[in-house]
């Protein structure tokens, strides 16, 4: 079954590209495939590197806001499948470059922020809109990339940040064209390809020993406030209003608790 991507490998770099239209939202089977796929690759003895990239109008828009809005009950599958490919991206016992264009949102935000490398377009533009979502979660991820102030300016205002600014703040690596986006990407994974595969691992494994902070704990933390947040009547009318294309309309009073 095509849930939305597809793979490659050459030379030891494996390319994993987005590419379910309109805007590669991935629904809970979608999500769930592509941690599989991504946790596969990191133990394909042809793959020395990952690129993560995408086709279309942006990079990713996060999870299929339609079909949470028709099966809020899958909120607690799909939060599994995030969780599960954001680590898979994170753990990876091999570098993970993600290339970025257009919209990077929601999950968009988990599969950057858990990266090694970013490369972006000088379209990308980077958002947490999950408050207009009426969910929670991306916080930990967008706090991996941007300062702590942008990250809760961004989360609480919905506002997003471009490629220009989020270089400026250290996140992202190169900042190209458009057109050169895939080869910045494969230049760097190239370079990487070209190491010793098991000093490489070892790298990788020693990196992230020496973070701050356990990512996919935090991650988690924050999910049990989605779940919360899908106990409120704001969170359905945030979701039917972004489905139905309008205003979303909270009762007096609500937004004062």
């Amino acid at each position: 079954m095509n849930h939305g991507f597809q793979t490659t490998i050459t030379d030891g770099i494996a390319e994993l590209v987005l590419a379910r239209p309109p805007v590669n939202a991935f629904d809970d089977a979608g999500w769930h495939a592509l941690a599989d796929e991504i946790e596969r690759l990191g133990t394909d003895p042809d793959a020395r590197v990952i690129v993560i990239r995408a086709e279309g109008r942006g990079f990713c828009a996060g999870v299929d806001i339609k079909e949470l809005s028709a099966h809020p009950e899958k909120i607690v599958s799909v939060n599994a499948g995030n969780y599960r490919t954001f680590r898979a991206v994170h753990r990876n016992p091999l570098p993970v470059i993600v290339a970025v264009h257009g919209f990077v949102l929601g999950g968009g935000i988990g599969i950057a922020g858990a990266a090694d490398i970013v490369v972006a377009s000088d379209c990308a533009t980077f958002g947490v809109p999950e408050v207009d979502r009426g969910a929670m979660g991306g916080g930990a991820h967008l706090q991996r990339l941007f300062p702590l102030q942008k990250v809760r300016m961004m989360y609480f205002t919905g506002e997003p940040i471009d490629a220009a600014e989020a270089y400026r703040l250290g996140a992202i690596e190169r900042v190209v064209d458009r057109s050169g986006l895939r080869d910045a990407a494969l230049e760097i994974a190239a370079k990487i390809a070209a190491k010793s595969t098991a000093m490489i691992r070892l790298a990788k494994e020693s990196l992230n020993g020496i973070e701050d902070g356990n990512l996919e704990d935090k991650y988690r933390w924050e999910q049990g406030f989605t779940l919360q947040a899908y106990t409120e009547k704001d969170s359905s009318e945030a979701r039917k209003a972004f489905v139905e294309k309008r205003d979303a309309r909270f009762e007096a009073g609500e937004q004062a608790r």
